[in-house]
């Protein structure tokens, strides 16, 4: 029988209602409490660009639940604007400061969940505390841009950062006619992914006319006489001037309370956990974009910080603090992203990932129609595969095209996981309807190339 325990959450985003509510299901004799230093919770991050660029009209529509809403239906207490600032591990209490009354109070944990989730990394020189200079990170980040937009009539924008982030951020300002410039500090466009990839965006910007500043790694930052407000950029000899600045160059883990602590941390300073979500301390466990995970590929530690896998970790890790037996399963990358209308997917590892760890592999790659040339939509889409030398497993593969994609990702992720061989994709029986599909499959083209 589980004992009835205290049961406290910090953070309340994707990892965190979700530890939460599978903590109380588990054991309804537990007290379960969650902490949030921020106004929401449960709010639903990858859908701000498209609140941002007026494609979902309201933010209300993705705070999935409030405070109130929480208890009624999961049966967890819920306190917003309270921050936890530290961790006694020897008398298993923490610190937690009321914003609203600024006051700081001791509480006892039986079993203490960190889901602190991710902060946006900053650029040296960019102040983010100018008037006109913005992440989008939280709910709180994306009214703040919003109503600035708005009552600043923004014409100009430069986004910092050619990362999946910013090239949402890219397609949500175009959509809102605000003239965009975007700029990266590698040669290419999201430069994680492949050449060709990279190449095939920075075609698509130029198409769409937003200006590309590649190598712009050193940009110096002009401020206005109190250092409040950002007047220009200098890049190249140029002089550049925007009405608004959004720092896009990515997350980092928020692990500043676990690293307090002394909780074990590895790739990035994420928070080391075992497959049962444990940290180094037995009476903690931690899940979502604060912690480390192993990669199915590599078999190594990773830092893969996704909405999916936050989810999917904080069920586990709410189960297994109320007494349950969950294990956490490793994580082949699965990404997607929508850029000026096509979709970009990266399944497993990229080339250079591949490199990093020392896998001897080969490529194929093709460009096909999506439908049949005939059909009025049918446009290009390119697929690459990577897989092993002598196994011929495929570890790795990217799409750049329509909404099709979707589906090649999860194929692939599904044959990665099953460790299938590469020529597995000419033997596969796929379905065909001209509107639908095309006669001959990109993924089967693959297949007979390998």
């Amino acid at each position: 029988m589980i004992t009835p325990r205290r049961i406290i959450v910090v953070g309340g985003n994707a990892a965190g209602p979700a530890a939460a509510a599978k903590a109380k299901r588990t054991n309804p004799n537990a007290e379960v409490i969650l902490f949030e230093a921020g106004d929401f919770i449960s709010t639903g991050t990858c859908e701000m660009p498209y609140v941002l660029s007026g494609q979902i009209r309201d933010v209300n529509d993705i705070v999935f639940f409030n405070a109130g809403s929480f208890k009624k239906e999961k049966g967890v207490d819920v306190y917003l604007k309270h921050k936890v600032e530290g961790i006694n591990r020897r008398d298993k209490t923490i610190l937690v400061r009321n914003f609203s009354g600024e006051k700081l109070n001791e509480i006892r944990y039986d079993k203490l969940i960190l889901t602190t989730g991710s902060k946006a990394k900053q650029i040296p020189g960019l102040r983010a505390d100018a008037k006109n200079v913005f992440t989008l990170k939280s709910v709180n980040d994306l009214i703040l841009l919003t109503d600035y937009i708005r009552t600043a009539g923004v014409k100009k924008a430069a986004v910092i950062g050619s990362g999946y982030i910013g090239l949402e951020i890219v397609d949500a300002l175009k959509n809102l006619m605000i003239e965009v410039s975007l700029f990266e500090k590698e040669q290419l466009p999201l430069p994680s992914s492949e050449a060709e990839i990279g190449l095939l965006i920075k075609e698509l910007l130029r198409n769409n006319e937003i200006d590309f500043w590649n190598n712009a790694g050193s940009l110096k930052v002009n401020y206005s006489e109190n250092n409040d407000y950002v007047m220009s950029l200098e890049v190249e000899g140029r002089i550049l001037e925007f009405d608004l600045y959004i720092i896009a160059a990515g997350f980092i883990p928020n692990t500043e309370l676990a690293e307090g602590a002394n909780l074990e941390t590895g790739k990035d300073k994420a928070i080391k956990i075992d497959n049962k979500l444990k940290t180094s301390d037995a009476n903690i466990y931690a899940a979502g974009d604060n912690v480390e995970v192993i990669n199915a590929v590599t078999r190594r530690p990773d830092y893969i910080p996704l909405a999916t896998v936050a989810y999917q970790y904080g069920h586990a890790a709410g189960e297994n603090a109320a007494g349950g037996n969950a294990f956490a399963e490793p994580v082949i990358k699965n990404l997607s992203v929508k850029i000026l209308g096509k979709y970009f997917i990266s399944t497993g590892l990229s080339s250079a990932e591949a490199d990093r760890h020392g896998f001897v592999y080969n490529t194929v790659s093709e460009v096909v129609p999506s439908l049949v040339k005939v059909m009025p939509e049918s446009s290009n889409v390119f697929g690459k595969i990577i897989f092993e030398k002598d196994s011929k497993k495929i570890i790795g593969a990217s799409f750049f095209g329509g909404k099709e994609v979707s589906g090649y990702g999860d194929l692939i992720s599904m044959l990665i996981k099953t460790k299938q061989p590469a020529d597995i994709l000419s033997k596969i029986n796929y379905n065909y309807t001209p509107p639908l599909s095309p006669f001959v499959n990109l993924l089967y083209v693959l297949g007979k190339k390998i």
